[in-house]
């Protein structure tokens, strides 16, 4: 193709024929009608590169550029199509050849599985919470929604009874709906011992071991999901003093009313009773003082709350219950096998609670003026009362009340009272009493 170098133009000599022959000969210049428009440029066969163009050609030729990353050309071809959540995949080897390092694909798959977890738990942030309160109670919520207090440890009487609370039928999810208990503490947590300091003959270190030893009697006596469903307390009869652990062990094989074990022991007929998550709340306390006799008296104060679902032969049991006692002839207390709480009970199955106050007084004798069996207890004074358990039924076992069920056997005729209520002295009556509340 003709290439006008010269932009300046041609000097005129006079002898060209229309003006347009440079060369003098006579001829029509094949040029003069040449027009440069756009679409001689572009029917244009051979196309000059630029200047930078062949500078960086002849620098590459010695010096091969290098691949900073990242960066598309125009060689690069089209761009390669999005995966879903991630970017496109690198190529294996790079323009010049070069290996791509791999990226591990970690993080997209994270973020869709975070996504799905949250948007679970926004559905369903009821259950959430409500999975969180029956695993750890404290610090749960009431039934009303509003935040339930944490309530510590006594370390003096209260002046009231815990505030009212709305009366929701717990069930085996919400064991402790309407209860007062909900924000007490669990289990152990309640058992804080005072610091320990020397009284009469005995040393600080001496009555330090002597509060350890009350406090395992309390755990193993009514706290062990073994005692709890019925099976013997071994471990609490062996820390009781001889006389004691005789009068403990003929309670328990031959109950009844002058000589009812559930007044030593917290035990559930595991026919007619369970146990709902393994949590008991327990309130109270424990103090100290000489006994006048240069010994040392331990006193406790402790309300017991058991979540309870129904057994088996719970419907059964309570229908057989007629007010007589329910124990096998000759007052040897009836035999009960190791069956286990009925397994259909679901999530929404009623529960119920029983509450046991015990006021106990444990007495360290001078060992240097009494006869006594070194570390083991003997009671000074002891007080109980069960709520939600029925009367006059004396076999070795406290017998809870599920509403689901018919009422049967006597009816309370004792006072009304606040089970919960921790401001007064225990004095019991004798009679089987009514609760306010369970």
């Amino acid at each position: 193709m003709p290439i006008a170098e010269d932009p300046e133009p041609r000097p005129r000599r006079g002898d060209e024929p229309d003006g347009s022959d440079p060369s003098g000969t006579g001829e029509k210049d094949p040029f003069a009608d040449l027009v440069l428009d756009e679409e001689f440029i572009r029917s244009a066969t051979v196309k000059e590169q630029s200047g930078r163009t062949r500078m960086l050609s002849a620098r590459w030729k010695h010096t091969p550029p290098v691949d900073p990353g990242g960066r598309r050309s125009v060689n690069d071809g089209a761009r390669p199509k999005r995966r879903f959540g991630r970017g496109p995949k690198p190529p294996a080897v790079d323009a010049w050849g070069a290996p791509h390092p791999r990226r591990r694909e970690w993080r997209a798959p994270l973020f869709v599985t975070l996504t799905v977890v949250l948007v679970l738990a926004a559905l369903n942030l009821g259950g959430l919470r409500d999975w969180y309160e029956d695993h750890y109670g404290r610090g749960s919520s009431s039934p009303s929604g509003a935040a339930v207090p944490t309530v510590a440890p006594e370390t003096a009487r209260p002046t009231a009874a815990p505030p009212a609370t709305p009366a929701d039928q717990p069930t085996v999810d919400h064991p402790w709906k309407g209860s007062p208990a909900e924000g007490w503490p669990t289990s152990l947590e309640s058992f804080e011992l005072p610091p320990a300091k020397a009284v009469g003959v005995f040393s600080a270190e001496e009555v330090a071991a002597q509060l350890q030893s009350v406090k395992a009697y309390l755990t193993a006596a009514n706290l062990d999901p073994g005692v709890i469903a019925g099976a013997r307390p071994e471990a609490a009869l062996a820390m009781l003093d001889s006389q004691e652990r005789a009068s403990a062990v003929a309670a328990l094989d031959h109950p009844g009313k002058g000589t009812d074990p559930t007044s030593w022991f917290a035990r559930f007929d595991p026919r007619e009773a369970a146990l709902v998550g393994g949590a008991v709340k327990v309130q109270g306390r424990i103090g100290f003082e000489e006994d006048g006799d240069r010994g040392v008296l331990v006193h406790t104060d402790f309300t017991f709350v058991y979540p309870l679902q129904p057994g088996p032969d719970a419907e059964k049991l309570a229908s057989s219950r007629r007010g007589t006692p329910d124990t096998a002839p000759g007052g040897t207390a009836r035999p009960v096998g190791l069956t286990a709480p009925a397994s259909g009970n679901t999530g929404s199955t009623w529960t119920t609670r029983t509450i046991i106050r015990k006021v106990d007084d444990f007495r360290f004798h001078d060992p240097q003026r009494y006869k006594v069996e070194a570390k083991k207890l003997v009671f000074a004074k002891t007080q109980w009362d069960a709520g939600n358990s029925a009367c006059d039924v004396y076999d070795g076992f406290l017998h809870p009340r599920f509403e689901q069920f018919p009422a049967h056997g006597p009816a309370p005729t004792g006072p009304t009272s606040d089970p919960y209520d921790r401001s007064k002295d225990l004095a019991p009556t004798g009679q089987c009493g009514i609760v306010s509340r369970t």
